[in-house]
């Protein structure tokens, strides 16, 4: 019975990805012509899928074993507690109209479900991680900058150029490459805990990947209209060129960094680029004080996910003690 309804917890973390990652990702470019919407959506879901079986598993693995040494019956008491703390932090946010990052979420909400349990939790991989998640929407802002600052030099009016539409298709499928690498990878970590599978390396068999891939693309379809604004015009109004020039320098921070094993927000690295590439054709195109709000979502998130899920994950333990001593 603990296992099937680990599945389902799975399952229901796979869709709130798909509604929150994947509609915040397929929103940047959405009002570019050349990709439909259910297209972009389907794109992203085969790179979930797909893109570990080619590239391999490094984040999915970090965040299953690495940060967390997860043993023996503690597994699904913690793991539950990880995803349900994540997902509701994330969900309450969201409802607030504060795009957050479920990574963040993610790594806090095991840290502290490990910690709250009494399992050995490594330091230096956790400081490692967050470093990382860190430098990589910054990185992606200098990356827009420089990339706007070049195309504008090379032709002046590339702005309303329709070549924009071919290179649309090349940033976001580099984008949706990056997902699959990085931090779509989250979903694969949890699957890996719920079913009790050997996590380092994480290796999910195809037909759970396929369960995977339904489950996030339904979120996906459902959250474009609901999560779609919140990062697109969000921090201000996206031309085609800051989307085109965001998608691609996400996308190359985002790969970059999951080839290194470490966990980053896809979200955080696109908002970085829309910031780089507004403010390098001006500074008073950003809304800076969305922007501050968002920043401050994600600055809370996961300290917010790591104190609750101790407190959450060390109340779970004591009561399970007292029934089995009971």
């Amino acid at each position: 019975m603990l296992e099937v309804a680990l599945l389902v917890l799975a399952a229901g973390f796979a869709f709130v990805n798909g509604m929150n990652d994947g509609g915040s990702i397929t929103s940047t470019g959405i009002k570019l012509p050349g990709l439909a919407p259910l297209t972009a959506i389907g794109m992203l879901t085969l790179a979930v899928m797909a893109v570990p079986l080619v590239i391999g598993t490094a984040v999915a693995t970090t965040l299953a074993s690495r940060l967390v040494t997860f043993d023996g019956g503690e597994t699904g008491p913690a793991v539950t507690v990880a995803v349900l703390v994540a997902v509701g932090l994330v969900l309450a946010l969201s409802h607030w109209g504060l795009p957050t990052s479920l990574t963040l979420a993610v790594v806090g909400a095991i840290t502290g479900a490990g910690l709250g349990a009494g399992l050995p939790v490594a330091w230096g991989w956790v400081a490692w991680v967050l470093a990382l998640a860190a430098a990589a929407p910054l990185v992606g802002a200098l990356l827009a900058m420089a990339i706007t600052w070049l195309l504008y030099r090379l032709n002046p009016r590339v702005s309303a150029n329709t070549s924009l539409r071919r290179a649309h298709r090349v940033s976001f499928s580099l984008q949706c490459l990056a997902y699959g690498v990085n931090d779509g990878q989250k979903i694969l970590a949890v699957f890996a805990l719920a079913l009790a599978l050997p996590s380092a390396p994480v290796e999910l068999p195809i037909r759970t990947l396929l369960l995977i891939g339904a489950c996030f693309a339904v979120g996906a379809a459902l959250g474009l209209r609901r999560y779609g604004g919140m990062l697109g015009d969000g921090v201000m109004m996206v031309r085609p060129i800051n989307a085109v020039v965001a998608e691609f320098a996400a996308g190359v921070s985002v790969t970059v960094t999951g080839l290194l094993g470490a966990p980053v927000s896809m979200t955080q690295a696109v908002a970085g680029g829309l910031i780089g590439s507004g403010a390098q054709e001006s500074t008073r195109r950003i809304r800076w004080n969305r922007a501050l709000m968002i920043a401050l979502a994600w600055v809370v998130t996961l300290p917010v996910a790591l104190v609750a899920a101790t407190a959450i994950s060390a109340l779970v333990g004591r009561a399970t003690t007292m029934l089995t001593a009971g």
